[in-house]
């Protein structure tokens, strides 16, 4: 009985987002159908809107998929963006409009940002901190980087043509879709990927297979802070100015994407192309409650019950797993 019970909630669990996304579009397109006689997913602008609201926290939870895969959590990544942000600002503003500014300004940032990631890996991979409690200290760490970055001001203004590209049209969407495929390949179809799931299923287990488990965290929590500062890049393309708290409110939809999209907090289990999934459930709520005139403050409230809904979901299915 409970082999049956688990093998159906295995399934659900795989295909309930798919279902859910299916069903909001639906909803959104009859309503559009109904209220303003035009389409809501048939429409070129509404399509852009929401791979756009989607693009930035997807970035984010790229990284931060592989992180909870391996049963880890990072808090930092939202300030690592925000530092990010100011700080390619603040390098390509000498050079005016400079292509070969924007050309050093990029990798830098990266650079910069890649900091943050290799403090979480030395305290969680070699120091044994935990990973909530690491990644928190270092959440304050760049938050205040990334305002002093920044200077008098929250925000630092730019103004370089080859950086307004990175932000204009498809461009940040078709970005992360690059990324994403290529991560996506990363974690089902290389050994990095399978030592990834190894550690998140059972350390101990990975240790005795010979993989490197320190060495493997640490490169995880180096991911998760360069696709951060890819975010806060493409968040300055978009916006030609950088916010020291750009990521801020993107921190907690990039964990829910991972999470609605299947992964478990218990490690083990999770995909980039469900992350996608559970990116763009957040981006069609919160564009579509907007689009049909509700309060944008329900968008909260949707997303917390889908949030809860997931977490429910796996902690049944882990509990039928252990009763076996």
């Amino acid at each position: 009985m409970n082999d049956k019970r688990l093998d159906r909630l295995a399934l659900v669990s795989k295909v309930w987002p798919w279902l859910f996304l299916g069903a909001l579009l639906v909803f959104f397109e009859v309503w559009a159908r109904i209220a303003t006689h035009r389409s809501f997913i048939f429409n070129a602008y509404n399509l852009q809107s929401i791979g756009l609201a989607a693009s930035a926290p997807l970035l984010l939870a790229i990284g931060q998929t592989f992180v909870i895969v391996t049963a880890g959590i990072d808090l930092s990544v939202g300030f690592v963006m925000g530092l990010a942000a100011v700080c390619v600002a603040q390098f390509t503003i000498p050079g005016g409009g400079s292509p070969w500014v924007l050309l050093l300004s990029i990798p830098l940032t990266i650079l910069v940002c890649l900091i943050p990631g290799l403090v979480n890996g030395v305290l969680i991979a070699r120091l044994g901190v935990p990973a909530f409690i690491g990644t928190l200290g270092m959440y304050g760490v760049a938050r205040g980087a990334g305002f002093l970055a920044a200077g008098s001001g929250m925000t630092v203004s730019v103004d370089n043509a080859g950086l307004a590209w990175l932000g204009q049209g498809w461009t940040p969407v078709v970005l992360t879709a690059v990324l994403l495929v290529f991560m996506h390949f990363v974690l089902s179809q290389t050994k990095f990927g399978q030592y990834t799931y190894a550690i998140g299923g059972n350390p101990q287990s990975a240790v005795r297979a010979g993989i490197n488990v320190r060495r493997h965290l640490f490169a995880i929590y180096l991911i998760a802070a360069a696709f951060a500062a890819v975010g806060g890049i493409v968040y300055t393309a978009r916006f030609a100015a950088g916010a020291a708290n750009a990521g801020e409110p993107m921190l907690l939809d990039s964990i829910a994407a991972v999470v609605i999209g299947g992964a478990s907090l218990f490690g083990g289990t999770g995909t980039v192309i469900g992350t996608l999934i559970g990116a763009l459930i957040i981006a069609v709520i919160e564009f579509g409650l907007v689009f049909i005139d509700v309060n944008a403050f329900w968008q909260f409230i949707v997303v917390g019950i889908v949030i809860i809904v997931s977490v429910l979901i796996d902690q049944y299915k882990e509990r039928l797993g252990g009763a076996q």
